[in-house]
């Protein structure tokens, strides 16, 4: 390796570091507000009565949308204040280390969407797929940030798995409930693990020396 290579990755190196302290800070209100608009959705899913397959995955996939451009919003709301490129290289590496768990996640909703699939007790595999996606992706982008985003990221898989587990033995049982429910186990994930994240996250950050 010669000098200018080893100068070019000896300043990537640098600036993640600076990076990952930075996004630690954006953790808290990201997963605060995640945690909001995903309990909102899911009490909202709950009292709108959204039980079937097409309608439950289309409205968890336009919140999980809308929760992504919120979370957007904030990061390049801390990347102006700091007067710091948005889409800077470590942006980019956190976003490519997310984005295949990310896309397999709305494959499997697509995949829900198409016309055949319209068993409305079909859906119910998603709440524990997109809990283990989810975490993986975490966990892929946690070597960039903080590491206990990397825990955060272990009980959503751990979670996802025990739901998968519950739907397999419900539905080879035949007992399986309205996909109704489906709403409280997506709030109790993306709202109540977020939520209790993000506050954990606020109220440890205070002790953290700013970078």
């Amino acid at each position: 390796m010669d000098d200018p290579q080893a100068a070019e990755h000896l300043q990537v190196i640098r600036t993640i570091m600076e990076r990952a302290a930075l996004y630690r800070r954006a953790l808290a209100p990201i997963s605060i507000t995640a945690g909001v608009l995903g309990g909102i959705a899911a009490a909202s899913g709950w009292f709108a009565g959204l039980d079937a397959a097409r309608s439950f995955t289309s409205f968890w996939l336009a919140v999980g949308a809308a929760t992504l451009a919120a979370s957007l919003f904030i990061v390049r709301r801390q990347a102006l204040q700091a007067d710091e490129p948005f889409w800077s290289p470590p942006a980019r590496r956190i976003a490519q280390a997310m984005m295949p768990a990310l896309v397999v996640g709305l494959l499997a909703g697509l995949m829900v969407l198409l016309p055949g699939a319209s068993n409305s007790r079909a859906a119910w595999w998603l709440p524990g797929v997109w809990m283990v996606l989810y975490g993986c992706a975490t966990h892929a982008a946690g070597f960039f940030l903080h590491r206990g985003i990397r825990v955060f990221a272990a009980v959503f898989i751990a979670s996802g798995a025990l739901v998968l587990l519950y739907v397999n033995a419900r539905l080879s049982a035949g007992d399986l409930p309205a996909l109704r429910f489906a709403h409280v186990v997506m709030g109790a994930a993306f709202g109540g693990l977020h939520l209790a994240y993000g506050v954990y996250l606020a109220a440890t950050e205070r002790s953290v020396p700013p970078a």
